[in-house]
């Protein structure tokens, strides 16, 4: 009976961190919590070529002026395909978060572009205590 009442009191200090899957950031760090094991650098690459008639679209898209909703829509799906490869091999490697997360974009040739996500893969757990909190003694 003294280790669940124990248990109970543990459980009850301990703040709560809301469930989460998988964790990406821009940072080095992630706030609450601590990276239990790096995995290394994981990367998502997409190669992507606009299509005939994408190319003719945003032609008269640039002739109008403003946004150029048909490239803007292929860059965003891009991005999004490179980002999703990259959490599924840091995900393959036993991460459950992607720190460091960049992207970089290169012509390859003309209409021809690759999309770069890059990050370290890590697997983090919620921090137990506060590190302005001293240690026990």
């Amino acid at each position: 009976m003294g280790t669940f009442e124990i248990t109970i009191i543990a459980s009850c200090a301990m703040p709560r961190q809301p469930a989460v899957d998988f964790i990406t950031t821009t940072a080095n760090s992630i706030d609450g919590y601590d990276v239990v094991q790096t995995f290394g650098i994981v990367r998502g690459i997409v190669v992507r070529s606009r299509s005939l008639f994408g190319s003719l679209g945003a032609v008269l898209q640039t002739v109008r002026g403003g946004n150029i909703s048909l490239l803007a829509e292929l860059c965003e799906r891009t991005r999004a395909d490179a980002f999703a490869k990259a959490v599924e091999h840091a995900t393959g490697l036993g991460g459950n978060a992607l720190i460091a997360v960049r992207y970089d974009a290169t012509e390859i040739m003309q209409g021809v572009s690759e999309v770069l996500c890059y990050g370290t893969a890590v697997r983090v757990a919620p921090q137990l205590r506060s590190s302005s909190e001293p240690l026990p003694r």
